[in-house]
Formats: C-alpha cells, structure tokens, sequence
C-alpha cells in the first residue's frame, strides 16, 4: 500500500486519518510516528474492542478516534475518560453515522455527551465511505449543538457545492469538510493537486494564514 501522508501534511489540513479496519483497501499497518507529526492524527475503526483502540492510540499517539461501526454511547464515553486521564493533550472522540432520508436524528441525543464529534457520511452496505453524496438538506433535521465533520462522496468539482452549503443555515455547526476517496488516485495516494486547487477554491489556506 502506498502513502503520502507527508505531502499531504504540507497542505495543512487540520486532521490526518489513517484506518485501522483490517477489512479496508486503505488498511494502515505502518507507524505514524514515523511518518508525521502534524497535523492531528485520527485513528478510524470500525467496532474495535475499545481495549484495541486503547492501544492504537498510545502505540500511533493519535490525536482522535473516528468510529464507524455500531459503537454504543458508553464506548464513546469509556475511550474518552479512559484515555483522556492518561494521555498527554487528551484525545476526541469522533462518531459517525450513516444518512440516509430514513435517518432518525433522535438517535444522536444520546451520543451527545459522550463524543466532541459526529461525523455525517453517506448510507451504504458496509462501513465508511460509498464515494456517494447525500443530500446536505437532510441536515435541516439536526437540531443539537454538537459540531459536527461533513462527509460522503466530496470530490474535486464540488468546491463551489460546499463554499454553497456552508452559507446556509445546516452548516451553522459545520466543523470540519472530509475529504477522502474521491481525491486518491489509488487507495491511500491521494492526489495532491486535486487537493490543493480544492483547499484554494474554498478560500481554506487563507483562513488559516
């Protein structure tokens, strides 16, 4: 598997995430550490024993875990308190879940104190992504405070789409854009110039100078 993470850092996004679900064709089985240090590293499983991730985050020092799987609110709660005691800078927690128009946004409440993050992908057979957008108006229905990542089949062409959807009254808890697949040239090598014009058309490199 090719990686080119550190290129990738030199762009300056806000978090770096590297998947520890063996089943993946973006499968990680190297060492972050050894390959960057910024920005914020993310580790994404997929209903590991909370007792792996544990480990994963000490062995990588990750930053935060993104959880894709059917993860319970007391799971979130656990790795947050467990190793936010004993991790340096402390960790987020990221929950994910899948939208659909059958989406029931209820469900999130009880997620809501136990995770810094939700994350909003696309509906599809197995988990992460599909490659797939779902339709952002389906946000009108979240009603909490709780920021939240967008994602779901974000490409290259839609940076005018997004720079559209964050002017609009969904967006208002909008912490984070992901991108992933949709910018690879294969699993794990993402194209740098795609993502580079993106970060330039959405104005990013300048709100962070």
């Amino acid at each position: 598997m090719k990686y080119n993470s550190v290129e990738v850092s030199e762009l300056r996004p806000d978090y770096l995430g590297f998947i520890f679900w063996e089943p993946s064709r973006r499968f990680f089985s190297g060492c972050i550490s050894d390959i960057i240090a910024d920005p914020k590293r993310v580790g994404i499983f997929v209903d590991a024993a909370p007792e792996d991730i544990v480990l994963k985050v000490y062995e990588h020092n990750l930053d935060a875990v993104q959880l894709h799987g059917s993860e319970k609110p007391d799971t979130c709660k656990y790795l947050g308190d467990h190793i936010g005691e004993q991790h340096s800078t402390g960790i987020e927690i990221i929950k994910a879940f899948a939208i659909d128009e059958a989406f029931d946004f209820e469900v999130l409440k009880e997620y809501e104190d136990s995770c810094d993050f939700f994350l909003f992908d696309t509906r599809g057979d197995l988990p992460g992504g599909t490659g797939r957008r779902f339709d952002w108006k389906l946000l009108n229905n979240y009603k909490l405070n709780k920021p939240y990542f967008l994602s779901g089949g974000i490409g290259p062409s839609d940076a005018a789409a997004i720079k559209t959807f964050l002017s609009r009254t969904e967006a208002e808890k909008c912490y984070a854009i992901d991108l992933n697949s949709r910018f690879e040239i294969e699993p794990g090598l993402k194209d740098l110039e795609a993502l580079q014009t993106f970060i330039e058309e959405i104005g990013y490199l300048s709100q962070k100078d």
